[in-house]
């Protein structure tokens, strides 16, 4: 998100425009629009009475044009981490009566005991969007720096042992938060921004998610402050990925849905930055190359510039979409 320079580097942002862009986040959190809709759709070239898995239910965009498709014999199964998704997904798809619908609340990469648990031994599409709606943003859990919240970042409910943000940053060795930024977000500041966490909570323990945000403007060049995305941009999606472990379920969930697939069958998945796309790139490639799979195109499939104009949160995303083929024996 654009940042327009103050007067110092030291000066607040405006109690105005902080007003601002929370209400921006509110109306973003009660109008979620699906990214790339119409292509993924298309791509996974849903029929009747297809087995269909929507990993990710979100706001259910997806899952109710999914659902239109599948007809009387057809079966959903609508996955999410967030009881409030589950919730939401519910009353967006109560009026499918005609097709069967499992809403489970839990994680992707417990796909496989998932199917198992609904006696379900294979599927015919999956679709993974791992882009996060603007319900999340506002679900109080420190995911945003431009709101004063806990710093948590979990995608469900934090229990007792549960790995939030705030233990990484008050806990966790310098080097360790480093290799984090670095690795999970690709922050070229990664040491300093370390260093200065570090430093901070000897003063006293970093609780908020405006707190850690600060720090991290602090910690950069000025340049870097007031750059084209918020210079906290990067550091707050690596401690979300390092909190929810998404990489590893990202890939313990797509060779899940890829070992449950008939042949003929399609998973998409919707990416919306260059770490995850190299996690389903280079798996798609994989299975190409051993013969199981056919990449459906080579290149990812973007979202059009009238797509970006009515949703900006489209501009980075990218689809992806892979085909089951009979091997050669």
């Amino acid at each position: 998100m654009r940042t327009r320079r103050l007067n110092s580097s030291s000066d607040p942002v405006p109690p105005s425009k902080v007003a601002h862009r929370a209400t921006l986040l509110d109306t973003e959190a009660t109008r979620h629009i699906p990214v790339l809709l119409h292509e993924t759709i298309r791509e996974l070239a849903i029929a009747r009475g297809d087995i269909v898995v929507d990993t990710t239910l979100g706001g259910a965009g997806h899952a109710s044009a999914i659902a239109e498709r599948l007809g009387a014999k057809g079966l959903l199964i609508g996955i999410d981490a967030d009881h409030a998704a589950i919730e939401r997904s519910r009353n967006a798809l109560a009026h499918f009566n005609n097709t069967k619908i499992h809403l489970i609340e839990g994680n992707f990469r417990n796909l496989a005991a998932i199917l198992n648990t609904l006696d379900v031994p294979t599927i015919d599409k999956a679709l993974f969007d791992l882009g996060w709606s603007g319900y999340q943003l506002a679900a109080g859990k420190g995911f945003s720096f431009l709101r004063d919240e806990p710093l948590l970042m979990t995608y469900g409910e934090p229990g007792e042992g549960t790995l939030t943000a705030r233990t990484i940053v008050n806990e966790w060795s310098e080097d360790s938060i480093a290799d984090v930024l670095f690795g999970w977000g690709e922050e070229r500041y990664a040491r300093r921004i370390a260093k200065k966490i570090v430093e901070r909570r000897t003063r006293e323990p970093i609780e908020t998610s405006m707190q850690l945000a600060a720090i991290v403007k602090e910690a950069v060049p000025p340049k870097y402050r007031f750059g084209r995305i918020h210079p906290a941009t990067k550091t707050f999606q690596a401690l979300r990925i390092a909190v929810n472990d998404e990489l590893g379920a990202l890939s313990k969930g797509l060779s899940a849905a890829w070992e449950h697939l008939r042949e003929d069958g399609r998973i998409a998945v919707i990416t919306f930055h260059s770490i995850e796309d190299r996690e389903v790139k280079h798996l798609f490639a994989g299975w190409e190359k051993s013969g199981s799979g056919k990449r459906v195109a080579k290149k990812p499939i973007r979202p059009t510039r009238e797509e970006i104009e009515r949703n900006p949160r489209a501009r980075s995303a990218k689809l992806r979409v892979v085909k089951k083929v009979l091997q050669e024996i």
